[in-house]
């Protein structure tokens, strides 16, 4: 197998393992509005403190997704005079520092749509380590940058950014 169908192969697992998360989800919450409401509803206190708070958190997951995505780390992030093993490494560095900044907004999520996010570091991490061993002994960061971007361009499902996007936007319109 070459590194492009290894690739392949994992983000298609993923997609199926997101899928069947908020599969399970929805069969929950279904099984949840089946069970007949109280006759008089009372909001909770904290509920018009926490909607902002939650959508806040939303928000910032989409900033970071973005910022995640891989081309766009790339255009963030010079290769410069890093050889493909120092680029990783940074590349890899900042993938995770921007996930440990936004830890806190874990509280705020459907636990599905943060173990997403945790899926597209993971998956991000992956990939790099993946792709530089394709390259030859040597190889200088603007090899493995170019051959991210030649990866995603011949396969744009190879990335879970843009399910996580969906998942995201579709936990934060449940709130609207």
């Amino acid at each position: 197998m070459n590194t492009i169908e290894i690739i392949s192969l994992v983000a298609v697992v993923a997609l199926i393992l997101l899928y069947l998360i908020f599969w399970l989800k929805s069969r929950r919450n279904n099984a949840q509005t089946t069970v007949p409401a109280p006759a008089i509803e009372v909001p909770s206190p904290n509920h018009s403190t926490t909607l902002p708070l939650r959508l806040q958190a939303y928000e910032r997951l989409v900033i970071l997704t973005e910022r995640l995505y891989l081309p766009n780390l790339i255009s963030r992030i010079p290769a410069g005079d890093l050889n493909a093993s120092q680029y990783v490494q940074a590349l890899s560095d900042q993938i995770r520092q921007e996930y440990e900044y936004n830890l806190s907004q874990q509280l705020y999520v459907e636990p599905a749509v943060w173990d997403a996010v945790t899926n597209l570091k993971e998956q991000n991490i992956y990939i790099l380590h993946q792709l530089i061993q394709t390259l030859p002994p040597g190889a200088n960061g603007m090899e493995l940058a170019k051959r991210v971007l030649e990866l995603l361009q011949q396969d744009p499902n190879a990335s879970l950014q843009p399910i996580v996007l969906d998942a995201i936007r579709f936990e934060a319109r449940k709130l609207m």
